[in-house]
C-alpha cells in the first residue's frame, strides 16, 4: 500500500473548481481545499454501517464514523471516489452509491467539498483493516445513542445531521 501522505488530490476554489494540485499530506498540513466523498450505507432492514476508523487514519484517527469514504484522487470524479472508497472499505464489489447533495465544509483550518451519497448492501463486508479498527450495523436509534457519546468524526457529524435534515422534510 502507498503512504496516503503522497496520494495526490486536486486543489479546489470555494466554488469546487481545480485551482491545482498537491500531496495529500500537503493539502492537510496547509488546509487546502479538496474533495472528498461519503457514502451512508445501510442494509435491507435499515441498519447503517458505523466503524471506528484506525489508530493511522491522518484525519481523526480512532473516530468513530457513519460514513465510509475518502478523498477524491487527482482527475477522479466524485462518483467514481464514491464507488472506489465504499469498495475498499467495505471489501465488497458492486455497490452503487445513490448522489445525495454536496457541501463544502469548513471547521479550524480545514476545508473540502463533501459530495454526499447512500448505498445498500446486502452481502457480507471484510473491511479494509488498514481503514476500519471496528464495524457494527446499527439502527438509527443506536447510532443516535453513539453520537450522543462516542467521539464521531466532526465531518461525518455535519454530514449526518444535513443527511437527516434531508429526510425530515
Amino acid at each position: 500500500m502507498t503512504n496516503p501522505a503522497e496520494e495526490l488530490l486536486d486543489v479546489v476554489d470555494e466554488h469546487d473548481q481545480v485551482i491545482g494540485t498537491a500531496l495529500r499530506g500537503e493539502v492537510y498540513r496547509q488546509g487546502l481545499t479538496h474533495r472528498c466523498v461519503f457514502i451512508l450505507v445501510r442494509d435491507p432492514a435499515g441498519r447503517i454501517f458505523v466503524h471506528r476508523r484506525t489508530d493511522t487514519k491522518l484525519f481523526a484517527p480512532g473516530a468513530y464514523d457513519m460514513f465510509v469514504g475518502g478523498v477524491v484522487g487527482s482527475g477522479e470524479t466524485y462518483a467514481e471516489a464514491a464507488v472506489r472508497e465504499a469498495e475498499e472499505e467495505l471489501g465488497v464489489h458492486g455497490i452503487t452509491p445513490r448522489p445525495l447533495f454536496k457541501f463544502l465544509f469548513r471547521q479550524e483550518g480545514l476545508s473540502w467539498w463533501s459530495d454526499m451519497y447512500e448505498a445498500e448492501w446486502d452481502g457480507p463486508v471484510q473491511p479494509q483493516e488498514s481503514e476500519v479498527a471496528w464495524h457494527a450495523w446499527l439502527t438509527p436509534a443506536e447510532l443516535a445513542d453513539r453520537l450522543a457519546r462516542d467521539d464521531f468524526v466532526p465531518d461525518g457529524r455535519e454530514a449526518y445531521r444535513r443527511y437527516l435534515g434531508l429526510h425530515a422534510a
